[in-house]
């Protein structure tokens, strides 16, 4: 069991470093991790470890960042959702090792980074995460942080849904309380938020909010990463607190808005134990 639901919580956008080098002995820990890193869709995402200065690698939003990583997957469907589980997850564990991360998918120097992380035929880099120990922010961080409005969260009522999109979830069992509100404090692409869940028939589908396209060749689609990690937020701490959860792909068909497109949904325990 990794134990990442403190870290989920107390996980915060960085790109402010103190200027010392990561050492070794937890950059190795972090490769070995990232190694073993398995997502429910069974793609495969591949991390490449950079150190930015042998690779003269730089991003304008960020400040003494010493390492980065890159995720890579191959241009396949379910591809942003896997990257979006399995990075969340090693970024996760960066952060319960004291080190600080930020996904960034856009504001860096893409060839550069590209190049660097061996990019072939057929492959996407879509993010990238500095890794560093966190210094204080500098006031352009904050000011980026407020712009976002980083701090402030859609409400459970216009997230979660009970049987349509039309009934706000009501919840008793506590460990569904937490995974759930561990989603709505999951990062996403410029605070948009974009996931909705719907509980029908004991499962829990995820969907995907968008009124405009965020697809991109060379990220793919932004807002199925951001699906991607909310649902390793909220298998995450159903795990953690002892609940089976498996993704299935069985669209339940209950979408009731042009906007929404189906992602995927969660079987639990508890589910299981019924039947």
């Amino acid at each position: 069991m990794d134990h990442l639901s403190k870290a989920l919580r107390q996980r915060r956008s960085v790109r402010t470093f103190l200027k010392k080098p990561v050492d070794p002995s937890l950059l190795e820990s972090l490769q070995a991790y990232a190694s073993k890193i398995q997502n429910p869709f069974g793609i495969e995402v591949r991390f490449v470890f950079l150190d930015a200065k042998e690779h003269h690698l730089s991003a304008p939003v960020l400040s003494n960042e010493p390492f980065y990583i890159a995720a890579v997957v191959n241009k396949v469907p379910y591809g942003e959702e896997a990257v979006g589980y399995a990075f969340e997850k090693l970024m996760l564990k960066a952060v319960s090792e004291g080190l600080g991360t930020v996904w960034i998918g856009g504001t860096m120097k893409r060839e550069m980074f590209e190049k660097a992380a061996g990019i072939k035929e057929g492959e996407r880099m879509p993010c990238i995460t500095p890794i560093g120990y966190p210094a204080k922010p500098a006031f352009r961080e904050s000011m980026m942080r407020k712009g976002v409005g980083a701090d402030k969260r859609i409400s459970s009522d216009e997230l979660f849904f009970e049987g349509s999109f039309t009934v706000p979830l009501t919840e008793q069992d506590p460990v569904i309380n937490e995974a759930l509100e561990a989603v709505r404090w999951a990062p996403s692409a410029v605070n948009k938020q974009p996931w909705r869940i719907v509980r029908k028939d004991g499962r829990f589908h995820f969907y995907k909010y968008s009124e405009k396209n965020y697809f991109s060749e060379a990220v793919g689609d932004m807002q199925r990463i951001d699906a991607g990690i909310a649902l390793c937020h909220f298998i995450t701490v159903l795990e953690e607190n002892g609940r089976k959860a498996d993704i299935i792909i069985e669209d339940p068909k209950i979408r009731e808005d042009d906007h929404l497109t189906y992602i995927a949904s969660v079987i639990t325990e508890r589910e299981t134990e019924n039947e």
